[in-house]
């Protein structure tokens, strides 16, 4: 989860991609995208009895946790506490690809509370992926120069793949100074307000992506949420300035542990292998990644039903919680001989593997 400009380097250019096999003609299987509708409407609905406890709990452990590392004086519960921060901050944060997705009105407030507890804190406000992330599943966009979210990582040179990992360690400081400094100085500086929203305002991996200006009862969202957390960034360093740089240092580190984790989990998320070209609903679930049972480790790296990141751009709406019951009926229908079945894989290490392998071959 990077903004466009940490991630601008030489592997994102042209330069650095090679030919590789392209879905971009696969044909539709009207089979499985038929199924996959009519098999699922009955578990359509987002559940706040599901939605509220977990978003709620996730952010309480997490920030428990956190204050553990910041407070404990032996290192190795300082640690065992960050990590358990690490995890269950992640799982609060990755709320935000829900609200992208889910009907404006399903659940009443919970868009609020998630960025006055997790966005804005975090200083990932819900709009950095509201207007972006949806650009991602147009049939139109999906893998083409105009999607933020996509670049054809198997087609590139081997030395991209450590940048886009250590690029999101610096993440979370550039977000402190993007909201803490930039935010404020564009105020009076209209050309750097537009340099920071077209380039470091969307959760993009494009480097090419222009964001556009935002409009209406969006753009009222937009600045607000960018006062409540320039407002906290600013709190953050002041208060760090006269009392300690410790405790922010240490949750700035418990963050670039949840980035990076995102940053993996984006690694094989897609296959990554479309060279450009539009591509078929069936194409693009075909270089999407599910990961199901029994995978035990799957929702630590991929939670809140990023696991099931092929069916979701199936079944872009459904709710994380139905997507391992709409797996399950999808999969007792079609038979493990379908063309559903062939974005189903056994784990984290295997599609790392893949992905290495098809840079290795990158001339």
């Amino acid at each position: 989860m990077i903004a466009s400009d940490i991630l601008e380097t030489p592997a994102t250019t042209p330069s650095g991609v090679a030919s590789g096999r392209s879905l971009a003609g696969t044909p539709d299987d009207k089979d499985m995208l038929r199924a996959a509708v009519d098999l699922t409407r009955d578990i359509a609905t987002a559940r706040p009895g599901i939605y509220w406890p977990d978003m709620l709990g996730s952010a309480a452990l997490g920030y428990a946790a956190l204050a553990g590392a910041i407070l404990q004086a032996s290192p190795w519960a300082a640690l065992a506490c960050g990590v358990l921060a690490a995890l269950a901050l992640y799982r609060a944060l990755l709320f935000i690809h829900e609200l992208t997705h889910i009907h404006k009105n399903a659940l009443p407030g919970f868009r609020l509370v998630w960025n006055l507890l997790v966005g804005i804190p975090m200083l990932t406000p819900s709009f950095m992926n509201e207007g972006v992330h949806t650009l991602h599943h147009a049939r139109t966009r999906y893998g083409t120069a105009e999607d933020p979210e996509y670049l054809p990582l198997a087609l590139m040179k081997p030395w991209s793949l450590p940048v886009f990992l250590i690029s999101a360690i610096l993440l979370p400081l550039a977000l402190l100074i993007r909201s803490g400094i930039l935010v404020p100085l564009g105020v009076v500086i209209p050309p750097l307000r537009t340099l920071v929203w077209e380039r470091a305002s969307a959760l993009a991996i494009n480097p090419a992506f222009r964001r556009r200006p935002p409009e209406g009862d969006f753009a009222r969202m937009v600045f607000w949420q960018e006062l409540g957390a320039s407002a906290w960034a600013i709190f953050l360093l002041g208060w760090s300035a006269t009392h300690g740089w410790r405790p922010l240092a240490i949750g700035l580190a418990v963050i670039s542990a949840t980035a990076v984790l995102n940053q993996i989990r984006t690694l094989v998320a897609h296959l990554w292998e479309n060279e450009g070209d539009a591509m078929t609903v069936t194409g693009q679930y075909l270089d999407s990644v599910n990961v199901p049972p029994p995978a035990l480790l799957a929702p630590l790296w991929a939670p809140v039903g990023l696991r099931y990141h092929a069916l979701h751009h199936l079944l872009p709406s459904m709710p994380y919680h139905s997507l391992g019951e709409a797996h399950r009926r999808l999969r007792a229908q079609l038979g493990g001989e379908s063309t559903y079945e062939q974005a189903n894989y056994p784990g984290l290490l295997p599609l790392v593997g893949r992905l290495a392998r098809s840079t290795m071959g990158a001339r």
